[in-house]
């Protein structure tokens, strides 16, 4: 008896198996065979034998579940704490509700997540192999889930296989064709999806129907049509197949220059082909095989045999041989004429003939080599690792579930070559553009520690200080902007992390991610050689915080900053780490504390990196006063990005420097001299008023001396309120510097104005003698042109740069922009035209003076203002232009020489107006003479009067020495002709 029972459950067993095969796809997983409750039957062997309870068979159902929130790379590994969190917690949820449906057998179990957004798969035992019945209780696991913080998607559930719609290798170039089997008693339309994109029949695919089916033919693929490829039949719950497609990557065939040359004579030639993915082969026998795939071809040269040829390198694999990349071919040539660099691989030339090689074993690009010497010279190389090449190619169409073994695989590559990466900047870029792609395609997903490990493990190896020499050269190639790419990609990818609390320490990179409810933060590196502390004062309640400290990126990044973009050689250097934070929710109040890297730089800056303008920005930071007397940098700044300092290293600039300190003392003490020596210049002006101005020449030449004077004298008065607004903030404040730009720049130019005017009253009265023109006239036109020239040009600088605060520059001086607006230019322009036309004035003065003199008309007072006149124009305008020359040369030049020359020269401006405008005037002086000597008679004698000429009681003066000898000089003047061009040299 019991062997006939055993042989009816082998039958009944069979008669399973054949009815799994006929209709689903399923796993019996236990038997079960109650006394009562005979639902189904078979035939086996064609006899009925009998029933089977409904319950002996249990079907494992593969189902999926989309929750709408980003895919986190650590639900990828199965011994993360967060997958086991989120496996334990849906597995309970799903038990539980299930446990209604009479159909379920008590058992769920998740296999996996996917990305997109994160799809669940997860197995049902149940007496059903259709997800059907669970449709209704579907509804119930949702609200469950939910009320547990899991956001379970619209329409989330699935009934999920992942299948394989084709087992052919797919190569870039083919069609690729792709077969979904609709299996049997499902029904329902046919649609397809391509990483979650619906996918439409347009020229790249085509979509045939059938009651059996549906085929996906898409045309001409490449890398990257690769992904997951779903095959969805819709019905209450949809029946998803998938399969994950993989384009094989484009070959590259590599055989070094395509032509060659070499010397017609009796000799062996090696051409070698490589392709690491793919087997090659020379189109002629005579051939070797590496062990690593290469194919050489040892090719004979007959002397007697000087024709062109031809030889094809092919793919191995048939059906490639006729794709674009199927091939490549090598052309030689074969002269007759002797050349001096032979060698029977690259090929042979004469002297400075440049040709390309292939790179050694191992790694992928060219080798540039030239002819010197009679010896090929390697003069460039662009050989990257294979490995980097190869990960570069998953790369260029990456999809997040690969971002973990991609990671790992970079990670490990850049740690096991790091000499050979950090002295190869071919190689180096090529991982920042890695890099750079792995943070884009992050921002779909969750990027957690293990990923987040990996990167900065890669990211370490290309800041080590072994690699400063490639950056440098990164750095000056205009073509490449790696650095800040790389610093974007750090940034793009931490605002991914998860929201765990975790540190990585590397070598030189520091990263804190955490999750506090505080209402402050602070932090302090854990990194050697590095003090910096991070400080946020008042926080909302569940802040995430991330930050992440460089101690080298100073060899990486460039120092360009809003004032010297353009400047790859500028004055600035990053003089500390540099700290990416990331805050959420944003706040508006942070502070570091840096070491200064370099003690004997200074003038810090506190700054962040504007990936808008590609440059340091100090908006919104500030340096704390106190911070040169504790040996750090402390910086407040109202936002969170990428900080450093920008310390300049010229010491004309360095405030506490023993250079500094003594620019600043000559500047300051010689300003205020000056600025007295002018008050002095316009008390005479005031004393000799009445008696130098009776003529119309003399008048007018002394209102120009005086305003002059006057513009000088509130120019310095700026020039000092803008250095110490400057010396007390770096960057300088715009508001606060801006009004004491605009007034140094008017009145510098009004300077300049007023020297045209006298330039040009000495051309109108010696040149144009026969024009008369009245007073009245000659001062609106001297005023217009004085100030209100000046008035235009500054109004007009302000109103074009103002607005993009362009203005003024941001940095070491309060002045006019030159590296963003070009405002300077405002004030060089005018100055330097005005010097030129000054220069030409007095030429052709002195030219006219030189042929006929002033002319017989003129009165000798006249004469007198006219030459004085030529001696101011002559000596102060390449005064003031040498002057402005040197000024404009300290924007520009470290030299600590330049900048003294125009502290002193600018010092001496008040002085040489006073000496050559004012003291020199015989005039004046005995002017001067006169009302002392008025003063001292009147005051011994009341009753007695003095004329100009007499002496006071206590002997001659200085002032009356000179009129004494001046006055006889002017009476045998009288006596010469008109034309003695000594007596107005000498007045």
């Amino acid at each position: 008896m019991a062997g006939q029972d055993s042989g009816k459950i082998l039958k009944y067993f069979a008669g399973i198996i054949m009815m799994l095969l006929l209709t689903h796809e399923c796993v019996v997983e236990t038997l079960d065979f109650p006394e009562t409750s005979i639902d189904l039957e078979f035939n086996v062997d064609g006899q009925l034998h009998h029933r089977l309870p409904r319950s002996a068979v249990w079907f494992t159902v593969k189902m999926s579940m989309k929750l709408d929130e980003d895919f986190d790379t650590s639900l990828s590994d199965p011994n993360e704490e967060k997958y086991q969190r989120y496996a334990g917690d849906i597995q309970s949820v799903i038990n539980t509700t299930y446990h209604t449906v009479p159909t379920f057998k008590g058992s769920v179990r998740v296999t996996g997540f996917r990305p997109g957004s994160i799809i669940v798969d997860y197995e049902v035992s149940s007496t059903i192999s259709s997800a059907a019945t669970f449709a209704d209780t579907n509804n119930e696991v949702a609200k469950n889930l939910k009320s547990s913080g899991y956001p379970v998607a619209v329409d989330a559930f699935a009934e999920s296989e992942q299948t394989r719609f084709s087992s052919t290798p797919w190569y870039p170039e083919q069609d690729m064709r792709l077969e979904c089997k609709r299996p049997v008693s499902v029904l329902g339309d046919i649609s397809w999806k391509w990483n979650d994109d619906v996918i439409i029949q347009n020229e790249k695919y085509s979509i045939t129907t059938s009651e059996d089916g549906s085929i996906l033919t898409v045309k001409k693929v490449d890398e990257k049509d690769k992904g997951k490829y779903e095959c969805i039949i819709k019905r209450e719950i949809n029946y998803i197949l998938w399969q994950d497609i993989v384009i094989a990557p484009l070959p590259n065939i590599n055989v070094g220059q395509n032509e060659r040359q070499f010397q017609c004579k009796d000799q062996t030639v090696e051409l070698i082909c490589c392709e690491p993915n793919y087997a090659v082969v020379w189109n002629t026998d005579d051939q070797e095989i590496s062990p690593d795939g290469c194919a050489t071809l040892n090719h004979e040269i007959k002397s007697t045999d000087c024709d062109t040829e031809e030889f094809t390198c092919r793919l191995r694999n048939s059906a490639l041989q006729d794709f674009s990349y199927g091939q490549s071919k090598v052309r030689i040539q074969k002269v007759k004429e002797v050349l001096t660099c032979i060698n029977k691989t690259l090929g042979d030339g004469k002297e400075d003939d440049i040709v390309k090689g292939p790179c050694e074993k191992g790694k992928e690009g060219t080798i540039t080599y030239q002819c010197k010497s009679s010896e090929w010279l390697e003069t460039v190389r662009d050989c990257i690792l294979q490995v980097i090449i190869e990960i570069e190619k998953k790369v260029e169409n990456l999809v997040p579930q690969e971002i973990p073994e991609v990671i790992s695989q970079l990670s490990t590559a850049t740690v096991d070559n790091k000499d050979e990466i950090t002295q190869s900047s071919v190689t180096v870029e090529k991982i920042v553009d890695i890099l750079v792609r792995i943070a884009e395609v992050s921002q779909s997903i969750v990027i957690g520690e293990p990923v987040m490990k990996g990167f900065l493990t890669a990211v370490n190896v290309l800041v080590s200080e072994g690699s400063s020499s490639s950056w440098t050269e990164l750095n000056a190639n205009n073509t490449s902007n790696a650095s800040v790419a790389l610093l974007s990609a750090i940034e793009n990818i931490s605002d991914r992390l998860t929201d765990d609390n975790f540190t990585i320490i590397e070598k030189s990179i520091e990263l804190n991610k955490i999750l506090t409810t505080s209402s402050s933060y602070s932090q302090k590196s854990k990194l050697e050689n590095s003090a910096t502390e991070i400080l946020i004062p008042q926080i909302p309640v569940s802040t995430s915080i991330t930050t992440t400290i460089f101690t080298t990126l100073d060899n990486v990044l460039p120092t360009r900053n809003t004032s010297n973009k353009n400047d790859t050689n500028n004055n600035v250097r990053i003089n500390g780490d540099v700290v990416v934070v990331k805050v959420s929710p944003v706040v508006n109040n942070i502070s570091f504390a840096f070491d200064i890297a370099n003690a004997s730089l200074g003038n810090p800056q506190c700054v962040f990196w504007n990936f808008s303008l590609d440059a340091w920005d100090s908006n919104g930071c500030e340096v704390k006063p106190s911070v040169n007397q504790t040996g750090k940098i402390t910086c407040e700044c109202n936002h969170t990005t990428s900080f450093s300092i920008l310390i300049s290293p010229f010491s004309p600039f360095l405030p506490l420097s023993p250079k500094g300190k003594a620019l600043a003392y000559i500047t300051y003490i010689g300003v205020t001299i000056s600025m007295a020596i002018l008050i002095l210049c316009l008390i005479i002006e005031i004393i000799a008023w009445k008696s130098m101005t009776r003529n119309d020449t003399s008048y007018m030449r002394h209102v120009s001396i005086v305003n002059i004077a006057v513009s000088l004298l509130i120019a310095n008065i700026c020039f000092i309120i803008g250095a110490a607004v400057a010396e007390q903030e770096q960057p300088t404040s715009v508001g606060r510097c801006s009004p004491a730009v605009f007034f140094m720049h008017f009145f510098y130019l009004a300077l300049f104005f007023w020297m045209l005017i006298s330039a040009l009253l000495l051309f109108y009265r010696t040149v144009m003698v026969l024009s008369q023109m009245s007073r009245a006239r000659m001062m609106a036109i001297a005023f217009i042109v004085g100030y209100g020239a000046p008035l235009l040009i500054a109004v007009i600088t302000v109103a074009s740069t103002a607005g993009p605060e362009e203005y003024i520059t941001k940095e070491l001086a309060c002045w006019l922009n030159w590296n963003e607006s070009k405002a300077l230019l405002a004030f060089v322009i005018p100055a330097l035209t005005i010097v030129a036309i000054n220069l030409v004035v007095l030429i052709v003065v002195l030219y006219k003076m030189l042929r006929r003199g002033v002319g017989a008309t003129t009165q000798p007072d006249e004469k007198h203002a006219l030459v004085v006149i030529a001696r101011c124009v002559a000596i102060l305008t390449p005064i003031f232009g040498l002057t402005w020359a040197f000024g404009i040369g300290t924007m520009f030049s470290c030299n600590c020489g330049i900048h003294v020359v125009f502290a002193l020269l600018n010092s001496l401006q008040g002085f040489f107006i006073l000496v050559f405008g004012t003291l020199l005037d015989s005039k004046i002086r005995e002017a001067l003479v006169g009302k002392l000597s008025l003063r001292n008679l009147t005051s011994s004698n009341p009753t007695r009067r003095t004329g100009a000429g007499l002496s006071s009681s206590n002997g001659p003066g200085f002032f009356q020495m000179m009129d004494m000898y001046n006055v006889s000089e002017a009476s045998s003047a009288s006596s010469r002709s008109s034309g003695d061009l000594g007596t107005y040299m000498n007045a």
